[in-house]
């Protein structure tokens, strides 16, 4: 454990113990008893009544290999469909959707972008639901929701009842790549982060290699409803049954988890109170909103959002559409998607190892993924509509975004404390999230096909704009972590006391601002 430092300032809050003296402050020094008992982790009881204890290195190990076995398998498969579901309109588009529904010009980029627009309305209520309930009992039920909402996608015959069924469907899945996050945020500890996030984001890569496959399969029906149906009824199937399995198997706290026995509680809680950001408290801190509003990171992030996600449509709705154009043949657009699959899911999981091997190097990944991605974008701007096999290549470059996006969630998970801050820095990256992904659609133009020069250009300058944002996150973060601690070597309060300090005022909910002895995973 690195022994980091705390730095704190005076105050007149009574103390709760013999080393309250330097947890002074924010809100998050005030005693159990007093009327600031709601700063407290929901798990603080069971931190402190144990805080004593040892832990040996191979129980813990022993607990993260139990917890992994449970969580990770959960949000994988979840990842997976819902990946699968909102990018159903992708493989149905190779079979008839855009007849099936009527639909004409600009009408399938907005199917596309209206998705983004319920994702986007629904991340207040999604992010406060999951702070004031148990987490998993949401996402299960969300699971289910966007699982219901699929299945009747095939009754829809035009614009307008597609577009209501998109909307629906977007708002149903807005609490999952959040609460995944806080998921990330509530089981590991900070290094842990990237692997396990990676493990289950990689499913990008593999819903893009299975729904190739399935597309492909779906392709040799020749009976029955018209093809475009099924990619729906498959997959809104499949939602609905994980959905039921997560209810039941999916826990929502590490000091409340069935699966656990008491004993593996304490070192489940004990672990993630490491990361000085305690585990989840489901009261809101309005304290915490307005240092969300002026934290520099939290716009960083937001606009590195928007530039990543703007050429997310490339490698999502529209991967059909544009290797279709580069001259392929209608089946040939469903198995040409599973290379740049492949390049995702490997780059993920060599990405996640990585960055837990080396925790400072989360930045850096990101630069480089986002470089290659530039490349591509590049290459796609530059050949000419002869060289189809030159920006086919050039496409599955593309695929690396989704390494350097998944890093950017470890920056809310890791380097986000408070857990108010935590769930609302999430919320406005995903705003941004939501606005790229609306805007990445519309640069497809119907009059520009085959070639798509817009479209393009603008995947080229939002992975510029995504680069330059990393590197301004990385600069700030380092030279916070830099004053941070010269201040504290200044103060001679270097030590383990002073770091047991810094996870006492992560178990109150103090944020990172708060927290001095708080450093940035870079």
């Amino acid at each position: 454990m690195d022994k980091e430092i705390a730095v704190c300032s005076p105050t007149n809050h009574p103390a709760v113990n013999e080393k309250d003296d330097i947890i002074h402050s924010s809100p998050q020094s005030l005693p159990a008893n007093s009327s600031s008992a709601s700063d407290l982790d929901d798990s603080y009881d069971l931190y402190k009544s144990h805080a004593t204890d040892e832990i040996s290195d191979d129980e813990a190990k022993r607990v993260l290999r139990k917890i992994d076995f449970r969580i990770v398998p959960i949000l994988f498969v979840t990842y997976l469909l819902q990946y699968l579901d909102k990018n159903g309109i992708n493989y149905g588009s190779a079979y008839g959707l855009l007849t099936g529904t009527k639909l004409v010009g600009q009408d399938f980029s907005w199917l596309s972008s209206i998705f983004y627009f319920g994702y986007l309305f629904a991340q207040y209520p999604a992010g406060y639901l999951m702070q004031r309930l148990p987490i998993a009992k949401v996402l299960g039920f969300t699971t289910l929701g966007w699982g219901i909402i699929l299945i009747t996608t095939p009754a829809c015959t035009n614009f307008g009842g597609i577009a209501a069924n998109r909307f629906l469907l977007g708002a149903m899945e807005a609490a999952v790549n959040p609460g995944f996050v806080l998921m990330m945020s509530m089981w590991y500890r900070s290094a842990e982060q990237p692997s396990r996030l990676g493990a289950y984001y990689c499913t990008n890569g593999v819903a893009t290699m299975v729904g190739g496959l399935l597309g492909y399969a779906i392709g040799h029906i020749t009976t029955g409803l018209p093809r475009w149906m099924y990619v729906f009824l498959i997959f809104g199937s499949c939602s609905i049954a994980w959905g039921v399995v997560a209810l039941i198997f999916l826990p929502d706290l590490p000091a409340t988890a069935k699966f656990l026995t008491e004993r593996e509680r304490v070192v489940a809680v004990e672990r993630v109170a490491a990361n000085r950001q305690g585990v989840k408290n489901h009261h809101f801190k309005k304290y915490q909103l307005r240092q969300t509003l002026y934290d520099p990171k939290t716009w960083i992030l937001f606009v590195m959002a928007i530039g990543a996600q703007i050429p997310n449509s490339a490698i999502t709705s529209f991967t059909s559409i544009i290797i279709n154009s580069f001259g392929f043949s209608t089946l040939g657009t469903q198995y040409m998607q599973i290379p740049g699959g492949a390049v995702q899911f490997l780059s993920l999981l060599l990405g996640g190892y990585v960055c837990s091997k080396f925790p400072n190097a989360r930045c850096i990944t990101m630069m480089v993924a986002n470089t290659i991605c530039i490349i591509g974008a590049g290459l796609l701007v530059g050949l000419p509509n002869s060289n189809k096999w030159g920006r086919l290549v050039a496409l599955w470059l593309c695929f690396f975004q989704g390494l350097g996006f998944s890093m950017s969630l470890t920056m809310v998970s890791s380097n986000v404390a408070g857990y108010t801050k935590k769930q609302l820095t999430g919320a406005i990256l995903f705003i941004g999230y939501c606005v790229g992904n609306i805007i990445g659609p519309q640069t497809f133009k119907s009059s520009e096909a085959p070639r798509y020069p817009s479209a393009y250009i603008a995947m080229l300058i939002g992975y510029c704009i995504k680069l330059a944002m990393v590197v301004v996150l990385y600069i700030y973060m380092y030279s916070v972590n830099k004053k941070r601690d010269r201040e504290a070597e200044q103060e001679g309060i270097l030590g383990f006391e002073e770091e047991k300090v810094a996870i006492e005022r992560g178990m109150r909910d103090a944020t990172e601002l708060d927290n001095k002895g708080f450093r940035y995973t870079l």
